[in-house]
């Protein structure tokens, strides 16, 4: 049986609850984060930790822990799961709380610690490539990573409907941004190419930028939607996918209609940097551009 941190209290997964009157509940009020772990160490999880909190202040959500706390509360959630899992999906949450009158969020927030089994994607997205498609649609707040989640639930589903795998909001001015749980990145000529605005930074995006800038010239940048036709090679990045292939973009085939080279180099690099990172090699660190990895 999975553990969960809720509010407190480690409690077996079955037993884990909040009060139906949460703010997150009956308002959908609230932020997480999401990774996972290699070899049940948690990726960059200082940084997601950080993400969390500008989630929160973004939304004026308080948070109800220090970052300190929350990383040690984590580690334990693992730790408590150790015994049945291999690898593990971490999720953290933050909830509104009960309000007294249902809409003004109390001073004390909730959190939410949830360890399951990681659940590894299809390889196929990785020998063949995927579909992915584009959705009009910009989020409020992008780079808050609420729970509020019914546009992404949407373009998720109109994308499986079209036998794609994810879809990739394009914004009023047809700028492509992000995908409802990815970053997407293009090979355009020479350079690799990523938005920059208007999106949530991914973790891994992060880290791929930076294991990419090794060997390649990366570009943050706006895309428009018509530079589809002009991409060579496209992969989208996120904690639980890692780099996944794009070969079909709105239907159009991108470069020949396989994995191409460069982004076969990128999911290369990740890997190593993954197998690196679970296996305590500190030299994952220049992957993060320097950035904590430890206690914060």
């Amino acid at each position: 049986m999975n553990i969960y941190y809720v509010d407190g209290e480690f409690v077996a997964e079955d037993r884990a609850a909040i009060s139906v009157n949460d703010l997150g509940v009956i308002r959908g009020y609230g932020v997480f984060d999401f990774m996972r772990t290699y070899k049940m160490r948690p990726f960059f999880l200082e940084d997601h930790i950080r993400r969390l909190e500008t989630s929160a202040r973004l939304i004026e959500l308080a948070m109800p822990r220090t970052r300190r706390e929350i990383f040690g509360i984590t580690m334990e959630t693992l730790s408590r799961n150790r015994g049945h899992m291999t690898e593990a999906a971490v999720r953290i949450v933050i909830t509104g709380g009960v309000s007294p009158d249902g809409i003004t969020p109390p001073s004390a927030a909730r959190l939410l610690v949830m360890v399951t089994p990681h659940h590894p994607c299809p390889a196929e997205w990785y020998r063949d490539g995927a579909a992915v498609i584009t959705t009009p649609d910009e989020r409020y707040l992008p780079g808050a990573k609420s729970t509020h989640y019914i546009p992404a639930i949407l373009a998720l589903s109109r994308a499986h409907r079209q036998g794609a795998m994810e879809s990739l909001y394009v914004d009023r001015t047809h700028r492509l941004l992000e995908g409802t749980t990815s970053n997407v990145f293009a090979f355009i000529g020479e350079r690799l190419v990523t938005p920059g605005a208007s999106i949530l930074p991914g973790i891994t995006r992060q880290v791929v930028m930076a294991l990419a800038g090794i060997e390649f010239n990366v570009e943050v940048r706006d895309i428009h939607r018509d530079e589809i036709r002009v991409m060579d090679e496209v992969f989208i990045t996120s904690s639980n996918k890692e780099v996944v292939p794009v070969v079909s973009l709105d239907g159009l085939t991108v470069g020949d209609g396989s994995p191409g080279p460069r982004t076969r180099r990128i999911m290369e690099l990740f890997a190593a940097c993954t197998r690196a990172y679970g296996e305590g090699n500190q030299g994952y660190e220049a992957a993060g551009e320097g950035q904590g990895h430890g206690n914060p």
